[in-house]
Formats: C-alpha cells, sequence, structure tokens
C-alpha cells in the first residue's frame, strides 16, 4: 500500500513540474513584447521590461527621456525593430550561461537626415521577482546607437539653402542675393553725445532707441564688441553715408535679398521677411524655424516652395577626442532660380509714366503669350520692407489714400468703352451687327419707355448713319447699347463667357476672374446697355483686357497668357472667337481710332510709331445726376510690328485734362521710350 502511496505522489510532482515548465515564459516570447514597444516608441513600456541592473545603471532620464528628445529631435519615423531567434546549433555554440540568451536585433528607421540602420546583439536575462521567473532587457545607449555606448552626444547640424533668384526674360535681377551691409555699433565709440548719437541712428535706420539700448544690453556685449542693429542694401549710398559719418557706426560684409528694380516690380515680386509664430504654424516644422526667412507677398511669396530650397542635414556622434561618426546626412538642395517672360525695362517704364498716379497696366507678346509687364502704382520699396520698417512708416502705408499696398494688377476694374472691340465682335458673330450697315442715331442721348429718367449718353453726336466702325472711332455709346439690346442678353452673355468672362483665369499669378455683373446674369435693359461699354457692373482685370485684344492679331485666337519663361508659348486660350472677315474689320476701325480726326486716341498718332487701339473711360458714380464722380481712364494699343499689348488704367483722370486722353499720352511716350 505504502508503494503505490509513493508511487502516486511521485507522479503527482513531476506532472506539477511538466506543467510549470511549459508555463515558463521563453525568452524569445518576452523579448517579441519588448521589441513591440519599441516599435510604437513606448519608451515607459520598454523600461519596464529591462533589468534591475539597467535601472540602477540608467535612470529613468537616461532611458525614457533620452529615448523620447532623440526619436523627437530626429524626426524618427517608419521605426522598423526585427530580431532573430538563433538555432539550437547557434544556441550551443554560443555557450551561453543557464538564465543568460542572446539574440540579433536589427533596427531601420527614417530621420530628418534620410534613413538609418544597425545591427546590435540584445542580452536578455532571467530574473525571479515577487517568486515569478521572468526575462529582462539588459540595456545600454548602445541600443539607441551603437556609436552611444561608450558615451557621446547626438548633434544635427544643418545647412541653409540659398534662396533661388528670380529673372526677367533678360537675366535682369527682379529678387536677387547680392552683398550687403550689416550694420551695427562699437559701445566704446559712442562719445561724450551717446544719447544723442543714439537717437540720430534710430532715425536714420527707422529703428527706435530702445531697441538700440536692449541690443547694447546684451549679456555679451563688451565695450569693443561689434553689436549688429540692421541690414542695409548697398545700394542705398545716401543712407549709408549719413551712418558712416557716425564715430559708433560700422559694417560686416553679408548676403541678403536684393530687389533692383524696387518700387517698379514690388506687386510682382514682393518681398522675403522674418516667419512670423503664426506662418510657423502652418509650416513643416522640417522645413521651416523661428530664425528662417519666407516669402511675404507676390512671386516670393506665390514661388516659396521652389524658391526655398532644402535644408541640409547631418546627425553626428560627437565625443570628445574622437572623430565625429556620421549616422546620417541629406545633401543641401539650394531653392531654384526663376526666369520670368517679363521685361524689366518695360516694366520700368510703363511704372515710372505714372509719376503720382494711380493705376495698373499689363503688357503681353499677343502672339506668344509672354507677359512683359504687370505694375500697379503706386507702389512700395520692397527692399525697405525686407529688412524692417518702424511702426510710423508701416501705419503710414497702411493709410495712405493712394492705397501703395493695393496690388492693383491682380484686381478687377470697370473696362469702360475699351470692352467695345469685344462687344462688337460678339455681334458680328450674332448677325446683328453688319459691317458697313449703319442706323441712324440723333442726339447726345437716347433711352428706351420703361428706363424713367436713364439715359444712354455719348460723346459726341454722327452727322449721319453710324456703323461698326464710326462707333469704334468715336466710341458712340449708343450705338453698343442700342445692337446689344437687339441682341439680347442670353447671347450676349454668352459671347462674353467666350472671351473668359466668368471663369478662372488660367494664369501662374492669380488674376481676380472677370465678371459680367455681380451675380453673372443681367436681368434688366439698362444693365444690358450699360454693359454693352463697359458699364454697369462689368469687370475686368489689365492682364485680361489685353489678352482679349490679342484675338484680333491672331486671326480670332486668344492667346493663353504666360509669366513662367518655363512655360510653353504660343498656347491658344481660346479658340474661332471671330472670323478673318470680321478680325479685318475691327482691326481697320482701332487703326482709325488713333488716326482719325475725329478719333479718341488721336494724341497716340505718331510718325515713326504706328498705333492702333480704343481708349475707354470707367464712371464710378452713383448716379448719372453725380457731377463730380471719380473717372478712370484706360487705354488698350499695339503697334503695327504686333509685338506687344499695353493695356493701362489711370485713375481720377476727371482730375486730368483730356479724361482718357491723358492716359493715351502715357502710352504714347511709353511706346517712344521702349522703341
Amino acid at each position: 500500500m505504502r508503494k503505490y502511496t509513493a508511487l502516486i505522489t511521485t507522479l503527482i510532482v513531476v506532472l506539477l513540474l511538466a506543467a510549470c515548465s511549459d508555463d515558463e515564459v521563453k525568452p524569445e516570447e518576452r523579448l517579441d513584447q519588448y521589441v513591440e514597444k519599441w516599435n510604437e516608441q513606448s519608451f515607459t513600456d520598454m523600461y519596464e521590461m529591462v533589468s534591475d541592473q539597467t535601472k540602477e545603471a540608467y535612470a529613468t532620464e537616461d532611458y525614457i527621456d533620452r529615448y523620447q528628445n532623440i526619436y523627437e529631435d530626429l524626426g524618427v519615423t517608419e521605426l522598423n525593430v526585427t530580431y532573430e531567434v538563433p538555432s539550437e546549433e547557434e544556441a550551443e555554440d554560443a555557450e551561453q550561461e543557464e538564465g543568460i540568451r542572446t539574440f540579433p536585433v536589427q533596427v531601420e528607421m527614417e530621420t530628418i537626415a534620410g534613413p538609418i540602420s544597425y545591427q546590435s546583439e540584445m542580452t536578455m536575462v532571467q530574473l525571479e521577482k515577487q517568486e515569478e521567473l521572468n526575462w529582462y532587457v539588459e540595456w545600454n545607449p548602445g541600443f539607441i546607437f551603437p556609436e552611444l555606448k561608450d558615451g557621446g552626444e547626438i548633434e544635427i547640424a544643418s545647412v541653409t539653402p540659398t534662396r533661388g533668384q528670380i529673372f526677367d526674360r533678360n537675366r535682369n535681377g527682379l529678387a536677387v542675393n547680392e552683398v550687403i551691409y550689416q550694420i551695427g555699433v562699437v559701445p566704446q565709440d559712442f562719445g561724450d553725445n551717446a544719447e544723442e548719437t543714439k537717437q540720430e541712428i534710430a532715425n536714420l535706420l527707422e529703428m527706435d532707441v530702445e531697441s538700440i539700448n536692449s541690443a547694447l544690453e546684451a549679456d555679451w556685449v563688451g565695450p569693443d564688441t561689434f553689436v549688429p542693429l540692421k541690414k542695409v542694401p548697398t545700394a542705398n549710398q545716401e543712407l549709408l553715408d549719413k551712418l558712416f559719418a557716425l564715430s559708433p557706426i560700422y559694417k560686416k560684409d553679408t548676403t541678403g535679398r536684393i530687389y533692383p528694380y524696387g518700387k517698379a516690380a514690388a506687386h510682382l515680386t514682393g518681398y522675403i521677411g522674418n516667419i512670423t509664430a503664426e506662418e510657423l504654424e502652418e509650416r513643416d516644422p522640417a522645413i521651416y524655424s523661428q530664425n528662417d526667412l519666407i516669402g511675404k507677398r507676390g512671386l516670393e511669396q506665390l514661388f516659396e516652395e521652389r524658391l526655398k530650397g532644402k535644408k541640409g542635414i547631418k546627425i553626428l556622434i560627437t565625443q570628445e577626442g574622437q572623430e565625429d561618426v556620421v549616422l546620417a546626412e541629406k545633401a543641401v538642395e539650394d531653392g531654384e532660380s526663376i526666369t520670368l517672360t517679363i521685361d524689366a525695362e518695360i516694366q520700368k517704364a510703363i511704372y515710372t509714366s505714372y509719376q503720382e498716379d494711380a493705376g495698373t497696366a499689363a503688357a503681353i507678346d499677343p502672339k506668344t503669350g509672354e507677359t512683359l509687364a504687370l505694375v500697379s502704382s503706386p507702389s512700395f520699396d520692397p527692399n525697405q520692407l525686407a529688412y524692417g520698417i518702424n511702426q510710423n512708416k508701416w501705419t503710414e502705408l497702411q493709410e495712405d489714400p493712394q492705397s501703395p499696398l493695393l496690388n492693383r494688377f491682380a484686381a478687377n476694374f470697370s473696362p469702360g468703352s475699351t470692352i467695345k472691340p469685344i462687344t462688337g465682335a460678339i455681334g458680328l458673330n450674332e448677325g446683328t451687327i453688319v459691317p458697313g450697315e449703319g442706323i441712324e442715331i440723333n442726339g447726345e442721348t437716347w433711352s428706351k419707355d420703361g428706363w424713367g429718367n436713364y439715359q444712354v449718353r455719348r460723346v459726341s453726336e454722327s452727322s449721319g448713319p453710324v456703323d461698326l466702325t464710326d462707333a469704334l472711332i468715336r466710341s458712340d455709346n449708343i450705338y453698343f447699347a442700342q445692337k446689344t439690346i437687339e441682341l439680347g442678353s442670353d447671347a450676349f452673355i454668352q459671347g462674353l463667357e467666350a472671351f473668359g468672362f466668368g471663369e478662372d483665369f488660367p494664369y501662374t499669378y492669380p488674376i481676380e476672374a472677370s465678371a459680367i455683373s455681380a451675380n453673372g446674369e443681367i436681368d434688366r435693359e439698362v444693365l444690358l446697355a450699360d454693359t454693352s461699354y463697359g458699364q454697369g457692373e462689368m469687370q475686368m482685370s489689365a492682364l485680361h483686357l489685353a489678352t482679349a485684344y490679342s484675338t484680333f492679331i491672331n486671326d480670332g485666337n486668344m492667346i493663353q497668357p504666360i509669366l513662367d519663361s518655363s512655360e510653353e508659348t504660343g498656347q491658344v486660350w481660346k479658340e474661332n472667337l471671330i472670323s478673318s472677315e470680321h478680325v479685318s474689320v475691327i482691326k481697320e476701325a482701332l487703326r482709325q481710332v488713333v488716326t482719325a480726326s475725329n478719333g479718341t486716341a488721336r494724341g497716340a498718332n505718331m510718325n515713326d510709331i504706328q498705333l492702333s487701339g480704343k481708349t475707354g473711360t470707367s464712371e464710378l458714380k452713383s448716379s448719372q445726376d453725380e457731377e463730380d464722380g471719380q473717372e478712370n481712364g484706360w487705354f488698350v494699343a499695339y503697334p503695327a510690328q504686333e509685338d506687344i499689348i499695353i493695356s493701362m488704367m489711370v485713375e481720377h483722370t476727371e482730375e486730368q485734362s483730356g479724361g482718357s486722353g491723358y492716359v493715351v499720352n502715357k502710352v504714347a511716350d511709353i511706346f517712344q521710350e521702349i522703341r
């Protein structure tokens, strides 16, 4: 009986031991949990799985915090940690002690400087805690990166890319990188009248004295230290001469952004400035930092991604007395330089012609579509804004009644009578206008029953029947109103839409879409009459207007305008808008607008340059009874060579003698200068 009892007891013990053996955690199972947390970057959970010896050697800040900080700083993504379980033969060959296992580990990751991968060996030790056996990781900093095992620190070195430059078609610089001066002071050279000198410097640099004092009071400043205050372009010689006359002023050469054409191209180029906190929030932190410059307006802003370039980044392990180890490196990519179709000298000539006037102009090559000028007047000095402007000067710009910060070439305006060739083309297409066929119009005004007191007024009376040619030469509002009412609003709207009204303007630079009316409809005859000669609610950009006139040069096809020289030239935006026969009628009339004795643009009739074109005056009055409302004058013109169209508008021509004739004279002078 005792024999059987002993046998049964022995059997139970064996079974219990076998069960314990089956329940025991294997080292690879534990490592699998650790690697899973590693791939998830759950460093706190990982720390719970390291050995007591590791915890004694490395506190949480040396493990959890260090992992987190390094991975965040390096922008670690796509982390992939894997391991291999050695075969029985490999394990036997390793002759590992009981309770110790070693596993090959492979680590791969993407970082801000590119991919990093490395191999290591991870040792697991079996420990008993709270009467339970388990496996724990023997860790050291070499598992972050092998080069950190024996000390060393991670450094991230960056190389700032050179910003791409902007050139015109002839490689004239519009926004370029050149040597500029970093203006600063040396404290010991202020002399006896320090406060007076500071005020003088502040006035010249458009700073305040408090800013100068703040710079001088920095901890690192000594009596003979050069203290930088502001960057100044070398071209501003008058300012530099005044600065260098002051004893504490010194300069250091540096590289900066320069806008050689200044105000003439400011709205086109824009400028760069220090990135704001709001802008930084919207940008990729891997690309932008708080000390970066960024495009603020114009092409500097529009082409920011192309101009910016990409920083070069190098991840290093540094250790005193040893050569640096490069973990990953991404080469710097300088920004792309961009060549425009703009002719900077034409741009300058048009801008200069405005003098004190406000307005906008566009010039294109009607055969290639290349934009030769985009002008907005008045303007601002991009060099001044790029290197800092004080609040008083900025307020002056914002509150200036001439609105120098408004980019007029990107905006829409009432085109006035410059739309009449388009209206004529639509009427010719629809058959309501027949070449050479005139209508009787009596008096200077015309109205229909039901219009109340509203009347269409023309500039001059006709001496006989009025046809399309005569109506264009004299700019007869009544003719176009009557013919368009005969046509009807639906057909007229369709005709305008064929010329690009009511759709996004297909252009590199954002240009406001031209509008037929506020809602795209013409629901009353008075509005239809006004719209026929470019009044009412019609709005159009100077660039679209110039582009529309290319239809008459390209045998009925409207050119696709371009700005970037890399774009294909000679593309057609709108095809077959008008027949060749009708093109000839309109072109002949546009020439007579300039040459005829009763033509509205006879001021542009020159012997050496044969211009064709159309004038226009848009009245911004609240009612016909208003006498002193604003008037904007227009002139769209092209020479006999048909290689350029200039569309120009000047605001407040009611203040000038001649109205739109004032603009005609400006355009004639521009052609004289650029030819």
